[in-house]
């Protein structure tokens, strides 16, 4: 039987020193090549403006910028210290002139009507505290035929792959909100029930043995 989830945070991550922590842990991830980069782009998301909601220390959106042409990125986090690393790690990537970060909350994103060709987010999900809110801006900033890509951890992952998890998870200072973000991730039909009161309703989960994947498209009749 899979446990009640249970809120771990709104705030996301803003201690300088679980910052860096941070950085480190994805930075890892990345180099073992446990991103979703090629997940992105195999799914359409491959051209023009896109943004990224909670992109932490940017390596996903770097990755993402790294291995298109063309392509520009807003990333809005909640972490003015993330923000300041994000914005580091582009310098490093040399991708500074493609990339801008906006402090905010992704439930009232500071950007027009149909501004983006795609919006992706990965792994913050479990932290948003109003979903539906943020599934609605996310329509509302997404051009009719934009691409949309939200991927997270789910609660009911099995004992293997929580396993694996938490072993490759470095530093193990991190083991910690790894434990706390599968708890407060959701199931599917959890997260399909809000999907479904959403604007962004003609988007559909998949789940896959490492967490769970929202996919759709903006019909382009949609306003």
């Amino acid at each position: 039987m899979v446990k009640p989830r249970i809120i771990e945070t709104n705030e996301g991550i803003q201690n300088e020193s679980t910052v860096k922590d941070y950085d480190s842990f994805l930075r890892q991830m990345r180099d073992k090549g446990w991103m979703v980069t090629n997940t992105l782009i195999s799914s359409g998301i491959n051209q023009g403006n896109a943004l990224e909601v909670g992109p932490g220390p940017g390596y996903l959106g770097l990755e993402w910028l790294s291995k298109t042409e063309k392509t520009r990125l807003t990333g809005i986090e909640i972490s003015q210290n993330m923000i300041d690393l994000a914005t580091k790690n582009a310098l490093r990537y040399g991708l500074r002139d493609r990339v801008s970060y906006r402090l905010g909350n992704a439930d009232k994103v500071p950007f027009p009507d149909q501004s983006f060709d795609a919006v992706f987010s990965n792994g913050s999900l479990h932290e948003w505290e109003d979903p539906k809110k943020i599934f609605n801006e996310i329509h509302r900033v997404l051009k009719p035929g934009g691409k949309v890509l939200i991927s997270d951890l789910r609660r009911n992952l099995s004992l293997p792959v929580k396993c694996l998890f938490y072993l490759g998870s470095k530093p193990t200072s991190m083991r910690k909100g790894l434990t706390s973000s599968l708890r407060a991730s959701y199931l599917k039909d959890e997260i399909e029930k809000v999907l479904k009161e959403s604007v962004l309703n003609y988007a559909r989960i998949k789940t896959n043995p490492f967490g769970l994947t929202i996919l759709g498209t903006k019909p382009q009749s949609s306003f």
